[in-house]
């Protein structure tokens, strides 16, 4: 191992002391997990959602919610969620932070999920209180009503931006998925409605049916390696476009991971589902392999190559996109063919 490689990087305009940031993941919120995380050398945890459906059951009572679009269909009550089955209140949540933020020395984000706006968006300046270096707002929605436009769904992510940035003097992340028709022209309005860094991308839950039980089970399975190549494209492309922060998330098992993505012009790498299937010590692995993979290719630091591989450095990034398309098309052979 070399210790004179510099792994430090910034993301959100924290100063971290590698890129290696554990995305939001309910084991977050357990303090013995977060001081393993904090031990093994991650440089920053965000910490799990609070979601809009959790603040608002405690002002307008949530037992009302399945009342809402009864008439649709007679099981679209079992949809909802009981409270229990949620894991903590607004209040906890809060709690859970300012426990963090004693029990660790390193930045604590936190993190909202939600879609509208309104009052719940106050929680983000509870959650500046209670400690957090920073909040990641999570944007999860799937629209389903083939009435509602890409346009009206685009201004309403960028209000919701707008509205949690006023409340807040942290400074904000949004996190995203990646169906957006122009996604580096929406990345761009985000930053102007006050996004401080971007985060991509939110994997959308892609349910299963249970043929026994004739029910829908909404699954969630743990990233695979090959997905890091959705986030580590759209970084290459954003990076040197927009004012803003970029981290990556999804597919990400490996120092070489890591390597690509910062080549491309992240700033930040998030990893759950390593921790979940290793351990909160797969960080320390992950970021020695990083360091010695650094000094093996004579460099000192991880600002010495970032954006290298980026679409700044190429004169025309749409071009590049096509050629590399029919390249992938033309050249393909099958062993059966």
């Amino acid at each position: 191992m070399d210790n004179h490689v510099n792994l430090a990087s910034t993301y959100l305009g924290l100063h971290l002391k590698n890129p290696l940031i554990a995305s939001a993941s309910p084991s977050n919120a357990n303090m013995s997990t977060l001081k393993q995380l904090a031990d093994a050398g991650i440089a920053a945890v965000v910490m799990p959602s609070l979601f809009e459906e959790q603040v608002e059951f405690e002002e307008w009572q949530f037992a009302a919610l399945p009342e809402y679009g009864g008439d649709s269909y007679a099981e679209a009550a079992s949809y909802f969620p009981e409270l229990d089955d949620y894991n903590t209140g607004p209040d906890d949540y809060l709690r859970t932070i300012e426990r963090a933020c004693d029990l660790v020395d390193i930045p604590i984000i936190g993190s909202l999920n939600g879609v509208t706006t309104g009052g719940w968006t106050r929680y983000a300046k509870k959650i500046e209180s209670a400690g957090a270096w920073a909040l990641e707002l999570n944007m999860y929605y799937l629209p389903t009503d083939p009435n509602v436009t890409a346009e009206q769904m685009e201004s309403n992510y960028l209000n919701l931006v707008a509205e949690v940035k006023s409340q807040i003097s942290i400074p904000l992340a949004v996190k995203i998925g990646p169906y957006f028709s122009s996604l580096p022209n929406f990345a761009k309005r985000l930053t102007e409605a006050g996004a401080d860094g971007l985060v991509l991308f939110n994997r959308f839950m892609q349910p299963d049916i249970n043929l026994d039980s004739m029910e829908i089970n909404p699954r969630l399975d743990l990233s695979h390696a090959s997905e890091v190549r959705l986030p580590l494209r759209w970084i290459a492309i954003l990076y040197g476009q927009i004012q803003a922060s970029l981290a990556a998330t999804s597919g990400i098992h490996g120092h070489r991971d890591i390597v690509k993505l910062i080549m491309c012009g992240a700033d930040a790498t998030m990893i759950a589902s390593s921790i979940l299937r290793h351990g909160p010590e797969v960080v320390h692995q992950m970021l020695d392999e990083l360091r010695n993979w650094l000094a093996e290719h004579g460099y000192r630091s991880v600002e010495q190559f970032k954006g290298g591989m980026s679409y700044k450095n190429c004169p025309d990034a749409a071009a590049m996109e096509r050629s590399n398309y029919m390249k992938a098309l033309t050249n393909f052979t099958s062993p059966f063919i």
